[in-house]
């Protein structure tokens, strides 16, 4: 049961406060005065401190800050009968987590407390992994945290000591090639060539080349014999990545490659035996190419031994505390820290670029940001445009320049909340900070 201190100097305030929050389900501790609210704390702490302001000495101010100086990180909710804007400030640099004024909505501080706890729960869950990342599942430069990729690692733990042929399925940017090199750097071929090949960013022509290669004369230019990534990967691995974007002539001779073993140099005429073990990858439904008929079906037997899908990083959000962890240190900056909310925006953006795209996000965070401390601001505009941090505090969102449909908006979180909450009226309504009636009339409204 999460623990709730109530320190006003009010008795009524206390009384109705103490109903309201014992009723959602919080056990309630109560303070007179600043000296009984140390006293509470020193005994017990709280998960969540309701403050008030103007209280017998020492007043809510100074508890505040005796509280943060000592270490205690619990939220804080400052309350106040004699609100202005200069008193908010002070009490959010002294440490408060939110502010209100009397007379408040007792909904409005139920959500505050709700919202204070995720904070705390997602700054402590950071924490936790930010101690435990040296003792993740790390392979060759991996940071994984999310039972997805998890798992993926744990399947290629078992392929890698074998010989059999894997493709890597996924989106740009998830890290195919670093999970081949795991793939090689686990096996016995580590201490042999690991030669990786983008099949997609070469022409068909010296795509052949590249992986074959050619002897002296074999075209205009050819002015030495030249060995392919076949021969410099003989005993390794060899890496081809956008397997799916090969042409169907290549196809041919990458068959013959894997059936045989054998190839002969462009130009040549001489069959060089080699022993290299394929790893391909592709973003790409090779099924659907098959049926088009642009890529052999005998070929993707072959390549496809072991399929390994890598999930795209949205789908995998727990591994994104211990990836920003890993970047900061990357670059230079393992002292530093992100704010919860400006963690929870990197966990709510879709990231199209993957583990690429957020890499390059912290380097530029690191670079363009300053303070130990980064927070919501310092993200680039499209990561934070889904949750920016107002005045007081509390967490908005951003209208976007075309504007909105309010209706499709307010229809769309209402369904969103319903499903979270299972079906439960009253649970979807306390998500969205209405009553259970409110709800229902809107659901009404909306035939849901």
């Amino acid at each position: 049961m999460r623990r709730v201190l109530v320190a006003d100097d009010e008795k009524n305030m206390r009384w109705v406060l103490r109903e309201a929050l014992e009723a959602e389900g919080y056990e309630v501790t109560e303070a007179a005065d600043g000296k009984e609210a140390l006293s509470a704390v020193a005994d017990q702490e709280p998960d969540v401190l309701v403050l008030d302001h103007k209280m017998p000495a020492p007043d809510g101010m100074e508890v505040l800050r005796r509280l943060r100086g000592k270490g205690f990180t619990f939220p804080i909710i400052m309350l106040t009968a004699h609100g202005n804007v200069q008193t908010a400030v002070e009490a959010m640099k002294a440490g408060a987590d939110e502010y209100l004024t009397k007379p408040f909505d007792l909904e409005e501080l139920k959500l505050s407390i709700e919202k204070a706890l995720k904070m705390s729960e997602l700054a402590a869950e950071v924490d936790r992994l930010r101690g435990e990342l040296e003792h993740e599942l790390d392979l060759d430069g991996i940071v994984a945290a999310d039972p997805k990729m998890l798992g993926v690692l744990e399947t290629v733990r078992k392929v890698a000591p074998t010989n059999a042929s894997v493709m890597l399925y996924g989106e740009s940017g998830t890290g195919k090639e670093l999970v081949a090199r795991a793939l090689h750097q686990l096996s016995e071929r580590a201490s042999r060539p690991f030669v990786s090949v983008s099949a997609g960013a070469l022409p068909e022509t010296l795509l052949e080349s590249e992986l074959f290669g050619y002897e002296k004369g074999a075209f205009t230019g050819a002015m030495t014999a030249k060995p392919g990534r076949f021969e410099m990967a003989n005993g390794g691995t060899l890496f081809l990545d956008e397997i799916g974007d090969i042409s169907l002539a290549v196809q041919v001779k990458l068959l013959r490659v894997l059936q045989e073993r054998t190839f002969e140099r462009l130009g040549g005429t001489k069959s060089i035996e080699v022993d290299v073990r394929v790893v391909s990858a592709t973003n790409r439904d090779l099924q659907q190419l098959i049926a088009d008929g642009t890529f052999r079906e005998d070929l993707y037997y072959r390549l496809n031994v072991v399929p390994i899908t890598i999930p795209p990083l949205r789908k995998r959000p727990e591994d994104i505390p211990s990836l920003v962890a890993y970047f900061l240190r990357r670059n230079g900056a393992e002292g530093r820290t992100l704010t919860p909310t400006a963690m929870q925006a990197l966990m709510d953006y879709q990231w199209p670029g993957n583990v690429r795209e957020l890499e390059n996000t912290i380097e530029r965070v690191v670079i363009l940001s300053h303070g130990d401390e980064i927070g919501v601001d310092d993200l680039p505009a499209e990561v934070r445009s889904g949750a920016v941090v107002c005045d007081a505090g509390t967490r908005c969102f951003v209208l976007p320049e075309s504007g909105v449909d309010l209706e499709e908006v307010e229809l769309d979180f209402v369904k969103q909340a319903l499903e979270r909450a299972g079906g439960s009226v009253p649970k979807a309504a306390k998500m969205l900070g209405l009553t259970t009636k409110t709800l229902e009339a809107r659901m009404n409204r909306y035939g849901l």
